[in-house]
């Protein structure tokens, strides 16, 4: 797989059942355990690729968040739950490839962020400059309204604060999909709406 910031993350994953029988003790030592992708059915991941046009017509869900729009030319989808110091990750990664040397290319994550420790934006930017590696003082955010949401966005990637332990973010390989792209694809990932009587 080629490197990318959803490709360099694994060596944090832990499943939530080895964390919580191993404890905090564990985290140095299990560090670098990978992702375990969950099995997606072959009918429903045919259905996820043929919606994959410029503006998604059949809404999926992952974590209770509807994905409503996906970047034209997006590969197969794998989903992904890990947890990193108490908060809680939700994934769909979707990915290119393989090609003639048996790579993939990720081409744009969705994630759900759970955690009581994300009480507010500047929480979540502080908990995402960590788990990213980010120095603070160097990393370039912008501030952006992701419909009702404030967040902040980065060259490839955006990120925004749901409601008090809820919050989200969205990748995408700026060396294929534009930052319209990442906008777009972040307007129309958000909490599922109630159903209407």
């Amino acid at each position: 797989m080629s490197e990318s910031r959803a490709t360099t993350t694994p060596r944090r994953i832990l499943t939530g059942a080895v964390f919580s029988v191993f404890g905090v003790a564990a985290l140095t030592a299990l560090a670098a355990a990978p992702a375990r992708a969950v099995s997606i059915d072959p009918a429903q991941q045919a259905e996820q690729q043929a919606t994959a046009a410029p503006t998604q017509r059949t809404v999926s869900i992952l974590d209770g968040f509807a994905i409503e729009h996906l970047p034209c030319g997006i590969g197969s989808p794998s989903d992904f739950e890990y947890e990193w110091e108490d908060v809680i990750f939700h994934s769909r990664v979707w990915e290119t490839g393989p090609d003639d040397e048996g790579a993939t290319k990720v081409d744009l994550t969705v994630k759900t962020v759970r955690g009581e420790g994300l009480t507010d934006l500047e929480a979540l930017r502080t908990f995402l400059t960590e788990y990213h590696e980010k120095d603070p003082d160097q990393w370039q955010l912008t501030a952006v309204q992701v419909g009702a949401y404030s967040g902040y966005s980065a060259d490839d990637q955006l990120f925004f604060f749901v409601s008090p332990g809820i919050a989200a973010e969205v990748t995408v390989d700026r060396s294929r999909f534009s930052e319209t792209d990442l906008t777009k694809t972040a307007r129309g990932f958000h909490p599922e709406r109630a159903r209407t009587k």
